[in-house]
């Protein structure tokens, strides 16, 4: 494992900061005009502040919807212009497992898509507090089912595949693999975790990176935790990753951003799952907070980031 240095500096990256000031500014202005007072209207704020950063970048060969699964699952497929790939990316948006969808993450998927010259499948998983823990995990599961037994007649790569996310996305990413290994059933090719929720627990990061300037705050946090779980916490391991075994899974890459409330959690699971004999591959980007790769029209920083995910992910899918 081959983690970056961390700096312990509060200085964020000044592409990324007008990533964060825009989306804060525009956040605020339309609360204004209806505030967020329902979670329906909290949606539509999030959808419109996110809209812009999800346009542009690279165009597919092919883009289609799929459903599937007896509760309707949608999932939106990329097929880069180079073709589907040796294999599938099957990625999960993030948004505290309340927000966000495969719409404010299109381009996040299409990027993945276009640099690692493979298939990406976007899902819509169900979202809290209407559909609660585990229901999430009841649609990726179903996602991996439909695509090992259909994915072929969409043009998708069975071979090989990967599974990842940003934040809530990286936690069904982790819980997922758990599962499917404690059930004994197959494990995706290689998990793929975007500065991941992890615990219910707070840890130092908490401290030095909390407030809106940089981007995700404690208070958000924990409010997601309670939207997801019903209750502030559990003891369960498929919602608490960090209090699993981790013995017995895939290959991982972490990207880790360095001015977030969630840089420990991730620092110390690239560390458990070293010492579980799991591959491991961390990056701390230095000056990035929560939610920076979706500034990659602007950011330098998240361009690398991307990238450097990518070639880790092409190396196990087109091997």
């Amino acid at each position: 494992m081959s983690v970056s240095p961390l700096s312990r500096t509060d200085d964020v990256d000044p592409d990324v900061r007008r990533f964060i000031q825009r989306t804060g500014a525009d956040f605020a202005a339309l609360a204004a005009v209806a505030p967020p007072t329902t979670i329906t209207r909290r949606r539509e704020i999030c959808e419109q502040v996110r809209a812009p950063w999800a346009r542009g970048g690279p165009d597919m060969a092919e883009t289609r919807m799929v459903q599937f699964g007896s509760n309707g699952v949608r999932a939106r497929i990329h097929i880069p212009q180079s073709g589907a790939g040796k294999g599938t990316l099957i990625y999960l948006h993030g948004g505290g497992w309340t927000v966000f969808s495969i719409d404010t993450h299109d381009r996040l998927m299409r990027e993945y898509a276009d640099r690692t010259g493979c298939a990406v499948v976007g899902l819509d998983y169900a979202l809290s507090p209407e559909h609660r823990f585990p229901r999430a995990l009841e649609d990726v599961e179903a996602c991996l089912s439909w695509l090992r037994v259909d994915g072929a007649a969409y043009g998708l790569s069975t071979g090989r595949i990967a599974l990842g996310g940003d934040s809530a996305g990286g936690n069904l990413s982790l819980a997922t693999a758990l599962r499917l290994r404690d059930r004994g059933e197959p494990l995706p090719d290689a998990l793929l975790l975007n500065y991941a929720a992890l615990d219910t627990d707070p840890r130092p990061s908490y401290k030095r990176y909390d407030g809106d300037h940089y981007m995700l705050t404690t208070d958000e946090m924990r409010d997601f935790w309670i939207s997801y779980l019903g209750k502030p916490s559990t003891d369960d391991p498929y919602a608490r990753p960090l209090l699993a075994d981790l013995a017995g899974l895939p290959p991982v890459h972490l990207c880790i951003a360095e001015c977030d409330i969630l840089t420990d959690q991730n620092t110390e699971l690239a560390a458990r799952l070293e010492a579980a004999g799991v591959e491991v591959s961390a990056m701390v980007y230095k000056g990035a907070t929560h939610s920076f790769l979706e500034a990659v029209s602007i950011s330098a920083c998240a361009g690398r980031a991307l990238q450097d995910a990518s070639d880790w992910l092409a190396g196990i899918l087109n091997a």
